[in-house]
């Protein structure tokens, strides 16, 4: 179930595996994230996946005209944590309210794992 805008030319229904790859593709691009992690806990952190499954670690829950996103990342060893968490939410948030025209309430990001960068 997506959300979905009415205008004068029409009507547009954005699902939530758009925004959910809006938004994942806007967090792998932060500095400090290694990729993202699979959203079921069973997977583990080899769940690490690939830039064309980034819409899998992503969670997005419509209420009324408001949008919660969950991001599940891997971060880089040596980096702070909170810095990448910080902008990882500040990128999304601006990225899909951009795109989408829609007002993200939330962005939740969970550190599933630390990978050494080689």
């Amino acid at each position: 179930m997506g959300k979905l805008m009415e205008t004068k030319l029409g009507k547009v229904d954005i699902t939530e595996e758009v925004i959910a790859t809006i938004a994942g593709s806007a967090a792998i691009e932060c500095y400090g994230l290694v990729g993202m992690a699979s959203r079921k806990i069973s997977d583990g952190v080899s769940g690490l996946l690939k830039r064309e499954n980034l819409s899998k670690g992503v969670i997005v829950t419509f209420r009324e005209d408001i949008i919660i996103i969950e991001l599940n990342i891997i971060v880089g060893y040596g980096i702070k944590i909170s810095e990448v968490a910080a902008n990882v939410m500040d990128r999304v948030r601006y990225t899909v309210e951009t795109m989408t025209g829609l007002k993200v309430a939330e962005v939740n990001v969970n550190v599933q794992g630390v990978r050494f960068l080689v």
